[in-house]
């Protein structure tokens, strides 16, 4: 297996680049929008790779940091999304909006991808909420005190008024994301999210 390819990109396709490293060229699709996409001919990347092979195809899909490659092989474990489609959503979406659209099961954040539906974007926060690890939430900044839920929700004013109760944003805000009900009052998110603290 490849984990990952450190070259230079010598050219670009439609959602790819080549990158040549000890005289082979690598046709590697990669997200459009990504910092590979961006960088231009000739520039020295480090790409991380997940192969995925078919009966008459083998392709490499590249990312620029072993996270981004991480939610790439999420999306695809589930049911009816392929490489094609994570290429899309990741090229539409970028990777902390993401994570963040799938904790607060924001269905219209993803169905923004080319080809993905409103019942493939239910399927992916249905499988993949709880399987958002502790290091991926850090880097959704929920751990940097950075403010996550849209303004105008009732879990910012809870999560507002939790932190004025001496609570760490990231204690009331990983509270928040456990919390399944939707569309309650601030008070009533209150009270749940400080059964859970």
């Amino acid at each position: 297996m490849i984990h990952y390819i450190k070259g230079t990109i010598e050219a670009k396709f439609e959602n790819g680049i080549v990158v040549e490293t000890g005289g082979i060229g690598y046709e590697i699709f990669v997200p459009v929008g990504s910092s590979l996409y961006l960088a231009k001919q000739g520039t020295d990347v480090q790409v991380f790779i997940s192969m995925i092979v078919k009966e008459d195809d083998v392709s490499l899909y590249g990312f620029p940091s072993e996270s981004s490659l991480s939610l790439f092989k999420k999306l695809i474990t589930v049911n009816s999304v392929g490489a094609k489609a994570a290429m899309a959503i990741l090229s539409a979406v970028p990777d902390e909006q993401l994570k963040k659209a799938i904790l607060f099961e924001d269905v219209d954040t993803i169905t923004a991808a080319k080809g993905v539906g409103r019942k493939m974007a239910q399927k992916i926060v249905l499988e993949l909420k709880d399987k958002l690890d502790k290091t991926e939430l850090s880097a959704a900044g929920f751990e940097s005190g950075e403010v996550i839920i849209p303004e105008g929700d009732s879990r910012a004013e809870a999560v507002d008024a939790l932190v004025s109760l001496g609570y760490s944003r990231s204690e009331a805000t990983e509270a928040m994301i456990g919390i399944k009900e939707k569309d309650l009052s601030a008070e009533d998110y209150i009270k749940l999210a400080l059964k859970k603290i």
